[in-house]
């Protein structure tokens, strides 16, 4: 599959099979993007601590993607340059300087820019991550080392808000105390690291890297393009809900104002997602993607549905339809892409897709905040459950419409 996305796949005697060295670059990649959940049941309280409004708030979420737009953009390729440690090294060392920011936090200023370091360093992480599993994966089951890593990354997005959570209701310093700890968790990852076989042949110097931005989708792939974007927009516009308002909505609407509530609600939706990645291997990618697709609209009604009816129940069980319908579309939507992308062109038409599920990280938490604060979250919220709803429909016309050869 790696093959695919534009990395060379390099297994050479030395790297093929090292479970241990796979098993430590995959809890490298779970616990770069433990810290970009983790503030997430934090943010009430960064509300009550400097002021700020719900249209800044979704707006500090937001940034995040800008950092991993950057990374993307500029920086995707440097690990396929310069080596899978090279590059990660760099990035943990991004993500302490986010943790720090986040620690010595005193103003809403400090979060924006702590969440900008926070999305560079796992974007520059992930890809590094992707392709070092890819190399030291030896199963033969065809996507297995797709689905390691992507179950590595949702994995570490359900462990950050659980671990912010308790810390901050049960632990002093509710907004320092665990920015602290995972400072050292990166410290310890970043000393294991060092030990990691590289499985770049030969590596460049820094001076011969480049950093041209690659993006484009080929004109005779446009139609077949659609769906899985448009759909990977969609699955991750709810994804990106629940990471950034499901916290305002308990402690306002439902009243649960507990950070530990908070963060197991978010937990729910990734534990779920990785548990889906790696229990349906076997499911076809065309497949895959319109179950997710179906899946997509009770979990968006019910989240409206919870809200009007104040019910937590609601709200867990469509916490769990969000994590499978999230997990089935990343996972579909990327291997329709793997599939429809043309082998010259892959990597652009990769970035391409990326910058969708970004964008549908963000835009839709930005429009929710500003619409909330223009009339009441209720109206938002249900315009984004019609919005999502419309979008699916696109998708899953377009995917049944436009579906690539087997």
């Amino acid at each position: 599959m790696f093959e695919k996305l534009g990395v060379p796949v390099t297994k050479t005697d030395e790297t093929r099979g090292r479970p241990l060295a796979l098993a430590a670059v995959a809890i490298e990649l779970g616990v770069m993007f433990v810290g970009a959940v983790m503030p997430t049941p934090l943010y009430p309280l960064y509300r009550i601590e400097f002021g700020f409004s719900g249209v800044t708030l979704t707006l500090v979420y937001a940034v995040y993607v800008l950092g991993n737009i950057a990374a993307l953009l500029f920086f995707g390729r440097l690990a396929d340059q310069i080596g899978r440690r090279s590059a990660t090294l760099p990035a943990i060392g991004v993500g302490m300087a986010s943790a720090i920011a986040f620690a010595l936090a005193a103003s809403t200023p400090w979060l924006f820019v702590a969440r900008a370091l926070s999305g560079f360093s796992t974007g520059l992480a992930a890809g590094a991550a992707t392709a070092w599993i890819a190399e030291l994966y030896s199963g033969r089951n065809e996507g297995g080392a797709a689905r390691i890593a992507a179950a590595a990354n949702f994995f570490g997005c359900a462990v950050g808000p659980v671990l912010g959570g308790l810390l901050a209701q049960f632990a002093p310093w509710p907004l320092r105390l665990p920015f602290c700890v995972y400072l050292f968790m990166l410290g310890i990852m970043a000393g294991v690291i060092c030990f990691v076989p590289e499985t770049l042949p030969t590596p460049k110097s820094w001076s011969e890297v480049s950093l041209r931005p690659r993006l484009g989708v080929p004109q005779s792939i446009w139609l077949q393009f659609i769906s899985p974007a448009v759909g990977g927009f969609a699955v991750f516009a709810l994804i990106g809900f629940y990471a950034a308002l499901i916290p305002g909505l308990l402690h306002e609407t439902l009243n649960y104002p507990a950070p530990m509530i908070a963060g197991a609600l978010v937990a729910e939706v990734f534990g779920v997602a990785a548990v889906t990645i790696l229990s349906t291997g076997r499911l076809g990618s065309q497949f895959t993607l319109m179950v997710a697709l179906a899946l997509l609209l009770p979990s968006v009604w019910l989240l409206v549905g919870a809200e009007i009816a104040r019910s937590l129940v609601l709200l867990l069980i469509a916490a769990g339809l969000a994590g499978i319908s999230g997990g089935l579309g990343y996972r579909g939507t990327l291997e329709v892409i793997n599939r429809i992308a043309p082998a010259d062109r892959r990597s652009e038409v990769v970035s391409s897709y990326l910058i969708a599920l970004f964008a549908g990280n963000s835009v839709p938490v930005i429009g929710i905040g500003v619409l909330s604060a223009a009339a009441i979250p209720l109206i938002a919220n249900v315009t984004f459950a019609i919005v999502t709803t419309l979008l699916a429909g696109i998708a899953a016309w377009t995917g049944i419409k436009y579906a690539p050869d087997r």
